[in-house]
């Protein structure tokens, strides 16, 4: 039998091919992650009072306020049991995001009909952070919920029908000046998308139902709102809350700050121009949190010139939230190649799909084949990680890292439209879940389309939303 002597040379060329490869591959790329256990989060300090403000109108430009999580409330609760209803709370927010159909409507009811369980278009959750603002005039300080991802301004009215407990007086609105109801025939009235006409007094009536089971009703109206350092803003659209349940955590009422037109961004535009920035401290580490406190700024002060930048991407059939189109994400320093742009995108005929930026929800959540994709090329890479096994919660890849200092972890870089590369900080996306040193990948899978950018991967970043600029932007400890 005759033998080619090509065989050999055949086998030497991909013996060549197979070793240039191994020795020419770029190297995984790693960042230092330092342990510490679960803290537990620092008691609430109260903001400002009545009386640390002037009550002269201001017409400011920029606005500074502090944020404070919900979990620092005063609780008996440990760190874990803490962590896990955050969790929990988190879950029920992104179902209710990703089962809410992008298509809403108005609807219009008689007030007969007005109290019954109505889920309107901003049926999202009732937020995870928190601020002091005054409220009419004269003004009294309120504990209100910020929420990215709905509208409506609202707050606990009297006389009240039913309202749950906070930690303020109930708004009495007779006793503000600046008070007034905003009538059935008002423009206003019929951009809500739950409304009724009261038979009594004539003027408008609002509904908002969230995806947690909370719901506030009452009159739709128009107040003053005082922020510290004494900037005043009159002839704020807001519910004035006569029957509400929920879980607000003591709060007040809630600040819309969505993109939708009843927000507070578009309402405070003359003076404010739809800017503002938050910069929210790690709750899970000791080390930013002990030298740092959340905030929020309004007004051209908010926007930095030094930021990533990404444009923001138009839903014509949901106009609340922070659309921006994700390009990939990085792992190690090299492309997932299962995160592809054109399935991450927004498809603008059904409004389906796309990726928003939500100071709500707590972890990043990605559609199941991105997600997986984005677990496996980081279990790869955390080759020097103890695997415990199990998961924990909602999260299906965790590490025992007991008894370590600190671990080498693969980095994980989120890219944006625009060429805006967002590099995550280790602590972002590998976080502490208990107190024994169990350590979890801080992202998560959907069954749905969309894709959110939770506030855990936004820690320690200046999240700037520019909507003067219809743009969003990322500063690394902008804290």
């Amino acid at each position: 039998m005759r033998v080619s002597k090509t065989l050999p040379i055949f086998f030497l060329l991909l013996l060549s091919i197979c070793i240039h490869a191994v020795f020419s591959e770029t190297p995984l790329q790693y960042q230092t992650l330092e342990i510490t256990p679960l803290p537990t989060p620092p008691s609430l300090q109260q903001p400002f009072s009545a009386s640390d403000i002037s009550t002269t109108t201001t017409t400011t430009t920029s606005l500074r306020l502090a944020l404070h999580h919900r979990d620092s409330l005063p609780t008996t609760l440990s760190p874990s049991q803490l962590l896990h209803h955050r969790l929990s709370r988190d879950a029920i927010r992104v179902e209710t995001l990703i089962s809410r159909g992008p298509n809403s409507t108005h609807h219009r009811l008689p007030p007969k009909d007005f109290t019954g369980s109505v889920i309107s278009g901003l049926s999202q959750g009732s937020g995870e952070y928190f601020t002091r603002i005054g409220v009419g005039t004269p003004f009294s300080p309120y504990f209100m919920v910020l929420d990215t991802g709905s509208d409506i301004i609202w707050i606990q009215c009297s006389p009240c029908r039913k309202c749950y407990s906070q930690s303020d007086p109930i708004f009495d609105p007779t006793r503000s000046k600046s008070f007034s109801r905003v009538p059935c025939s008002s423009p206003i009235c019929r951009r809500l998308d739950v409304s009724a006409c009261s038979r009594s007094t004539g003027s408008c009536l609002y509904q908002v139902s969230y995806g947690d089971g909370s719901v506030t009703l009452g009159d739709f109206s128009t107040e003053t709102l005082t922020f510290d350092g004494g900037a005043r803003l009159g002839r704020i659209a807001l519910g004035c809350g006569h029957s509400n349940q929920g879980l607000f955590v003591g709060a007040a009422g809630l600040l819309g700050l969505g993109r939708g037109r009843l927000s507070f961004p578009p309402q405070s535009a003359r003076h404010l121009r739809r800017r503002f920035s938050y910069c929210l401290v790690d709750r899970l580490s000791k080390k930013r949190s002990s030298t740092s406190s959340s905030s929020i700024v309004f007004g051209d002060s908010a926007v930095p010139e030094r930021a990533a930048y990404t444009p923001l991407v138009v839903n014509p059939k949901a106009d609340t939230f922070y659309y921006v189109e994700m390009t990939g994400i990085s792992v190690g320093g090299a492309r997932v190649s299962g995160v592809v742009a054109a399935e991450m995108r927004m498809d603008p005929a059904t409004g389906e799909g796309g990726v928003i930026v939500d100071s709500g929800t707590s972890v990043t959540r990605l559609p199941a084949r991105a997600y997986a994709a984005v677990r496996d090329a980081f279990r790869a890479g955390a080759v020097g990680l103890r695997v415990a096994r199990g998961g924990y919660s909602l999260f299906d890849t965790c590490y025992d890292l007991s008894g370590r200092a600190e671990v080498k972890v693969p980095t994980v870089v989120m890219h944006f439209a625009g060429g805006a590369d967002v590099s995550l900080p280790a602590e972002n996306y590998l976080i502490p879940v208990t107190s024994s040193g169990l350590f979890c990948f801080a992202f998560a899978a959907t069954n749905g389309g969309l894709s959110i950018i939770g506030n855990i991967q936004q820690q320690g970043f200046r999240v700037v939303f520019d909507g003067a600029g219809a743009r969003l932007g990322f500063v690394p400890n902008g804290c």
